[in-house]
Parts: C-alpha cells; sequence; structure tokens
C-alpha cells in the first residue's frame, strides 16, 4: 500500500511561544523542514492567541487557511478583505498580505507553499455516528495527505482494517504518495458528541 501513517499525540506535540500566545506544530512537510527557515511547503498548526490584537507574520509565497475552534477572531486583511469568525468557520488568504487579527481564539492553521494546495473542513459527529472519506475525482495528485484533529471528544480512525483512537487534542494523517484506494472513516462509538477538523492537502500538477 502506497501510504504512510503517523499519530502525534497531544503530549508529544511540541509547542512554541510567540508574541501574542502559543503555537502547537502538528505537521510539516518535508518533515526535515523548519517552519523558522521558511523552507517548508505545508505546515499544520494550532495557535492559541492570547492576545486582544495582533498583526500576523508576513509569510511571502505562502497560501493560508485558517478555522477558529474557540472563541471569535475578526480579520483584517488591509487592502484585501475583512471577515468575522465564529466557531469553525474559516477564512483563506495570502501569507504576504497585512494582516490584523483581534479576538483571542484558539485556531487550526494550514499553510501551504505556492504549488500546493489544501481544505479544512469542521466535522461534529454524534453517538453511533460515521464519515467516510475518499478522494474527489477531481484530484489526481502526486501527493496528498489526509489529516484527522481531534478538537473535542473521543474518535475512532480505520484505515482499511487497521483502526486508531484519537482523544481531545491528538492529530493523526496518511500519507499518500500516489493516488491509490484508501478505506478511510472516522466512528463516534462514544456516549458523547465528537469534534473534529478534516484537512486535506496536496501538490496541484
Amino acid at each position: 500500500m502506497s501510504y504512510l501513517i503517523e499519530i502525534i499525540r497531544k503530549a508529544e506535540q511540541n509547542t512554541t511561544v510567540w508574541t501574542g500566545g502559543t503555537t502547537t506544530q502538528l505537521a510539516i512537510f518535508p518533515k526535515d523542514a523548519l517552519y523558522s527557515e521558511r523552507n517548508f511547503l505545508w505546515r499544520m498548526s494550532s495557535a492559541k492567541v492570547e492576545v486582544e490584537e495582533s498583526v500576523f507574520t508576513s509569510l511571502p509565497g505562502i497560501r493560508r487557511l485558517i478555522m477558529v475552534l474557540e472563541g471569535e477572531l475578526q480579520l483584517d486583511h488591509e487592502g484585501h478583505h475583512k471577515i468575522a469568525l465564529a466557531p469553525f468557520e474559516q477564512d483563506r488568504f495570502r501569507g504576504d498580505w497585512t494582516t490584523k487579527s483581534r479576538g483571542k481564539v484558539t485556531d487550526f492553521n494550514l499553510m501551504m507553499a505556492d504549488g500546493w494546495e489544501g481544505s479544512l473542513e469542521a466535522i461534529t459527529l454524534p453517538k453511533g455516528a460515521a464519515r467516510r472519506f475518499a478522494l474527489p475525482d477531481s484530484i489526481s495528485p502526486a501527493a496528498v495527505t489526509e489529516a484527522i484533529y481531534c478538537v473535542k471528544g473521543k474518535i475512532d480512525i480505520r484505515v482499511d482494517e487497521r483502526t486508531e483512537t484519537l482523544e481531545s487534542g491528538d492529530f493523526f494523517s496518511l500519507l499518500s504518495e500516489k493516488k491509490t484506494s484508501v478505506a478511510l472513516a472516522i466512528i463516534n462509538s462514544n456516549e458523547n458528541e465528537t469534534q473534529v477538523v478534516h484537512a486535506r492537502v496536496f501538490h496541484e500538477e
């Protein structure tokens, strides 16, 4: 099978401090890339913004997707657009824009170098519900990553015959080196509802 699974538990994740709060890196590609050197092709992270107002770091050549997990966020992309985000709402923008934010939040971030594309989806599963994933017919990438970040509750992830369990804060990724048939599903077999973020990132051909 042409895919690689990685699970990073909450206790294993690397959290760093920035002027506005903290950032937890969940995944970076390639794996030896460093955010500080801006040599990544894509990066997924979750940040806590602990100041009321901040200015985003300039990231030329990077496209960004941000989704609020907790709190409310107002973004002002100077010369472009303004938007107010409630929990599980998202915005797409370029990293070289001058972006000012207002609001204390926890968010999920996907950063992509030019030539890469991606999406974020918030999913809430009640008890006993399941969700299955398949690559859209329009995608035939050289590489695609499917990721699941558990925001609240507990979730079972099934890949073919393998089952893994994620709890709040845990992160799962499946990297496929080429388009292949993979049976991927998330299942809530617990008493309480579960909330997750599904991220997809792939190389444009």
